[in-house]
């Protein structure tokens, strides 16, 4: 009998990974539905007029998955037993020699010969009328864990039949350093590197501020790592481009994060030094520095002015054969392709706004242009090298800052130094959408399904990534991406590190309670970050918070990922807060996100009322509603504090009697987080100088000052303030009380 439509589109969801429904926050079941299925298939290249267009698509995907001799693509544990590789081929060669060429990642290659005829079949398939097997090939065990190349040939010449593959060796665990294993503890500082104040700064932070930070960190506070919001680029123009965690490329870094002056080509250049000390660009530097908030297109300006005039001193410099511009020629050899596409962009970016002020982004482009491998864009990089040297120009000495920020930190004793955040998104008018838009999906858009926070669930506004093209092309770019974001630290978080499970749906044009789930190919995926993160020596973070299911953090577990655990989230069923030692040893315990109320926020309740002068909360009862809520929790938690004898008893017992965060309760939330097991403690910088403003007010754009806030103390008052001494001072007591005191 044949399958009815509906069968036959639930058969190609399934094939497709659509899965068939997901459990939400409340334990209620939603089912996907059969437009939502059919939208995302559409979407994935799957047509679904009728039924006869989708059985012709599961027949066309059957077909190539037996008549390919190899998988495109194949990562595998180091440690398997047999090191095997799955040979599909016509049942009529299934006795032939099998002449197979394994091209390692040094560059050596191995040669030998496999007769067929003796390895048992493993499977068999009959497609258009023709018989298939599957065999299995041992590879050597002396082959290392990286990336190869594996290549098959069988049969005689003329009727040979040949395929390459992709096979990546990998670990089964991430890295984690001796002590971590040992059973020591952690504590670090997370900043948001854009906001902090300095006496020298340009008006947003540095590398040059991150440097006296992170003296303050070692030596007096007794940290183990700074932890640091994404670093990638953006395009520095608020209020919709200024988030870093929408950039417009995850492999380079923001511009505005250089110190400009701290450049050798900075006090090389007379023209330069004769700018900087004019006083209108004196003024201008002042004013940033003292503004309330981080002006980002500001900032971006004025450093790219002085960087272009440097460039040219750099340039003009070359033909005396520097040992720098040999460096220079070496880093952009080692970035390849990614530097070219990405510096491309930048300038003709720069190009067009420049020619016509109103266009914005590249969708909106001469059409010519939108397409990175058409002629016009291969004209423009040769006409306008310069433009695009003097991008990859930026981003080289971004590396150099950033490596020498990461060495800094570990002289000065940070057994980690720089925790790095790899961001979910990418902002889908950037570059990487630009160079790279096959590996996304269009049509769809990546979300979440109802929560607390948000009723009628979010839609995050950017493209999901196509795995099946990131599989086929051997895990490139998402090798790429993991790499570069763990160079030059010690640890990585894993913005949504539910992304390589799966990731929630919405089609175009249906509201974001209308999504679906989309399986990905998460164990190849977490074989290759435990791979970058051996090969880096990098602790990862994944950041599971959300729905999560039980098997993921099961699987995280097993692969060395470590857990991400906040304060606010951690409850019972009885709505009762976990007690420190229920927290699991394989995590990373802090109070809150940039997403989320600080402590003094959450206590004066700062955030709820930025929702209601937002505009955001949909009426006054929601606002009574979630005021009520927030009284419970806090009772809660004050409840918590003193069952574990946190807090003197002159402390009221009622949360209603403390309208704000005391220095009492500072200090037991303080010192609850370093008590639990938790292998590293994580205190935001308003979690220790008791701010109220959070990074983020989830949505919201124009109506909160979302990712401009600035640290309530220079880095120098760190040292020298009384009162950021005594947070100091509270802080670095529990690290040394509960054994976390970096040594």
């Amino acid at each position: 009998m044949s399958e009815t439509y509906t069968q036959l589109l639930d058969r190609a969801a399934l094939d497709w990974g659509v899965e068939p429904g997901f459990w939400d926050i409340w334990g209620r079941r939603h089912e996907t539905g059969a437009d939502t299925k059919r939208a995302i298939l559409t979407a994935l290249g799957v047509p679904c007029g009728d039924s006869f267009q989708i059985q012709t698509a599961l027949d066309r995907r059957y077909r190539s998955q037996w008549s390919s001799l190899l998988a495109p693509c194949m990562v595998l544990s180091a440690n398997a037993v047999p090191r095997e590789v799955p040979v599909r081929l016509p049942a009529e060669l299934a006795g032939a020699a099998a002449r197979v060429e394994i091209h390692r990642e040094d560059r050596t290659t191995d040669r030998y010969e496999v007769l067929l005829a003796g390895l048992p079949e493993r499977g068999s398939a009959e497609v258009d009328g023709r018989r298939y097997v599957e065999k299995r090939i041992v590879f050597p065990d002396s082959l290392p864990l990286g990336y190869h190349d594996l290549c098959v040939a069988v049969g005689p010449p003329g009727g040979e039949r040949s395929a390459r593959m992709r096979l990546i060796l990998t670990p089964d665990r991430a890295y984690l350093p001796e002590r971590l294993q040992r059973g020591d503890r952690m504590a670090g500082v997370a900043v948001s590197l854009y906001g902090l104040r300095s006496a020298r700064n340009w008006g947003c932070g540095d590398f040059g501020d991150l440097r006296v930070l992170t003296q303050w960190a070692g030596d007096d506070a007794g940290a183990s790592f700074i932890a640091l919001n994404p670093l990638h680029a953006l395009h520095n123009r608020r209020p919709y481009n200024s988030s870093p965690y929408l950039p417009l490329s995850t492999f380079y870094q923001n511009v505005i994060y250089l110190e400009v002056e701290a450049i050798e080509d900075f006090q090389a250049s007379a023209q330069v030094l004769r700018l900087w000390k004019r006083p209108e660009v004196q003024a201008e530097i002042e004013a940033l520095r003292s503004s309330e908030f981080v002006e980002y297109e500001r900032v971006h300006c004025l450093k790219l002015r002085f960087l272009k005039l440097m460039f040219a001193s750099f340039l003009r410099a070359r033909a005396k054969g520097s040992e720098r511009w040999a460096a220079f020629e070496e880093f952009i050899e080692r970035e390849g392709s990614l530097l070219d596409s990405f510096a491309t962009y930048c300038a003709l970016d720069e190009h067009v706004h420049r020619r016509n002020p109103d266009v914005w982004i590249w969708p909106d482009w001469p059409e010519p242009y939108r397409d990175p491998g058409s002629e016009a864009v291969r004209a423009f990089h040769d006409k306008h090298w310069r433009s695009v040297l003097f991008y990859k120009y930026v981003q080289w000495q971004l590396d150099l800052q950033l490596a020498a920020a990461q060495e800094h930190a570990k002289r000065k004793g940070l057994a980690l130094g720089l925790y790095h955040d790899l961001a979910l998104a990418t902002d889908r008018c950037g570059a990487d959408l630009w160079a790279y838009r096959r590996f996304y999906v269009s049509g769809c858009q990546v979300g979440s399904p109802p929560d607390d926070f948000s009723p009628k669930g979010q839609n995050w506004g950017f493209p999901p990534p196509n795995h099946q093209e990131h599989r086929d092309e051997g895990y490139h770019l998402f090798a790429e991406s993991m790499r570069k974001n763990c160079r030059h630290g010690g640890a990585l978080r894993i913005d949504h590190v539910m992304r390589f499970f799966r990731l929630y749906w919405i089609p175009d044009g249906l509201d974001a309670s209308c999504g679906a789930y989309v399986k990905d190919h998460w164990e190849e995926m977490l074989r290759i970050l435990a791979l970058e993160s051996v090969r880096n020596r990098v602790v990862v973070v994944g950041e599971d918070l959300g729905t999560v299911e039980p098997r993921i953090r099961e699987t995280l577990a097993r692969f060395g990922i470590l857990s991400y655990r906040l304060l606010y989230f951690e409850k019972n069923q009885d709505g009762s807060f976990r007690s420190p030692g229920e927290y699991p040893a394989q995590s990373l315990v802090s109070i809150t996100t940039h997403d989320l109320p600080t402590l003094a926020g959450f206590w004066s309740n700062e955030d709820i009322e930025a929702r209601r002068r937002a505009g955001i909360l949909p009426d006054e009862q929601s606002y009574r509603a979630q005021l009520e809520q927030r009284g419970r929790e806090k009772q809660a938690l004050l409840d918590l504090f003193f069952r574990h004898r946190l807090l003197p008893d002159s402390v009221p017992r009622s949360a209603a009697s403390i309208p704000e965060l005391t220095g009492e309760l500072h200090n037991a939330a303080v010192g609850f987080l370093a008590q639990t097991p938790s292998m590293l403690m994580l205190l935001n910088q308003e979690d220790l100088t008791k701010e109220t403003g959070q990074q983020n007010l989830p949505g919201t754009t124009s109506q909160h000052p979302n990712w401009s806030r600035k640290t309530k103390f220079a880095v120098e008052e760190l040292r020298t303030g009384a009162q950021a001494r005594d947070f100091t001072a509270m802080f670095r007591h529990w690290l040394e009380r509960t054994g976390r005191l970096n040594r």
